[in-house]
């Protein structure tokens, strides 16, 4: 990696199982789980929602005994690792917020520390116990390889979340995931990856989303990390619900171009001149 933006880009997402409310642990697994990256020659690293925590919470206490504010010292290690090569790291944590209140929060990290800090704005199930729901837009982040996007696991399964990225520029969006294991069809990639694959698609953007796996008090994960080009194809995946890592090379020159053809382009085609009606509860 360089200072100027680059074209072609390596992605690479760790597979891991954090350790609930062991935060030591798991500093160590997230800085293995880089340095690994880095040795793949990953420009943008993606590690799985609530990494420094593990997530099946039973009490607020537990959860904010795992709290982290934006001066913990975990992002310091993760830019350290990061620094040499400018890439970029993006992982979830619980973060305690100045004000007392906790959300669900992903850090993107470079070489020069915190670039942008998102609060999860769709929360999923016991998180409504947990956390308070992020109240900005998902973050469009300038970096060394281009524009990066940032959503949390369900966040993606609301089509304006990605949109809405897209329209302001991003070429590739980071989604740290924790999917709880569901039912599928023998043969069938789970339907998360699915949602993955159709908002690469409709909006022309690569997609690297990071599960975790393991079983966390009862609770099983699908372990479906994948990284989507802009035509919707999954270019790595790990669905075998194991850890590990994958990584694949995307180019971002065509998450730039949004045509389809001569006469039709996914931003221009746009009717947000109709949408309010269509979405009109009344």
């Amino acid at each position: 990696m360089t200072g100027r933006e680059a074209p072609r880009l390596r992605i690479a997402c760790q597979q891991i199982a954090p350790a609930i409310c062991q935060q030591e642990e798991n500093r160590r697994t997230a800085k293995a789980a880089i340095s690994e990256a880095l040795g793949v020659g990953a420009g943008l690293i993606v590690l799985p929602e609530l990494v420094t925590s593990g997530y099946v919470f039973r009490e607020s206490d537990e959860v904010r005994s795992e709290a982290l504010d934006r001066a913990a010292g975990v992002f310091d290690e993760w830019r350290e690792l990061v620094a040499p090569s400018d890439a970029v790291v993006v992982g979830g944590f619980p973060e305690l917020a100045s004000d007392g209140r906790v959300y669900n929060s992903a850090a993107v990290v470079g070489a020069t520390g915190i670039l942008a800090v998102y609060r999860k704005i769709h929360l999923w199930d016991n998180e409504k116990r947990w956390f308070t729901p992020g109240g900005d837009v998902p973050p469009v982040v300038q970096t060394p390889f281009g524009k990066l996007g940032v959503l949390v696991c369900y966040d993606l399964e609301f089509p304006e979340s990605v949109r809405a990225l897209a329209i302001r520029g991003a070429e590739v969006i980071a989604i740290p995931t924790n999917w709880p294991l569901c039912p599928q069809p023998a043969g069938e990639r789970p339907a998360v990856m699915i949602h993955a694959m159709s908002a690469a698609r409709l909006s022309r953007v690569c997609v690297a989303c990071c599960d975790r796996v393991g079983t966390e008090r009862g609770t099983e994960w699908t372990g479906g990390s994948c990284i989507v080009d802009v035509d919707g194809w999954v270019l790595a995946e790990r669905a075998k619900r194991d850890s590990g890592l994958i990584s694949a090379e995307v180019d971002l020159v065509r998450a730039r171009d949004k045509a389809l053809n001569r006469h039709n382009d996914v931003l221009r085609d746009r009717r947000p001149d109709l949408y309010g009606a269509l979405t009109d509860n009344g």
